[in-house]
C-alpha cells in the first residue's frame, strides 16, 4: 500500500478523535457509545472512520445537535 492511503478510509482511535475535535476522551467515548459519533468496536476498543467523523462535523456545522 502506498504512503497516500485514502485519508477518508483511515481508522482513528478514540484518543485520536478526541485530539482532533479538541474535546476530552471521556466525552468522545460517550458520543461514540451513544451513537452520536459513528463508531465500531475492535475487541474492546472503539474505532471511528475518518469519513464518518467528517460527516459528523458537517452535520454539526449545519446545526444538527448531538
Amino acid at each position: 500500500m502506498t504512503q497516500d492511503v485514502h485519508r477518508e478510509d483511515e481508522i482513528m482511535t478514540v484518543s485520536e478523535v478526541a485530539r482532533y475535535l479538541k474535546i476530552s476522551e471521556v466525552t468522545t467515548y460517550k458520543f461514540v457509545q451513544e451513537g452520536k459519533i459513528p463508531g465500531f468496536k475492535v475487541g474492546r476498543h472503539w474505532r471511528v472512520k475518518r469519513s464518518d467523523l467528517a460527516e459528523f462535523i458537517e452535520k454539526q456545522k449545519i446545526g444538527e445537535r448531538i
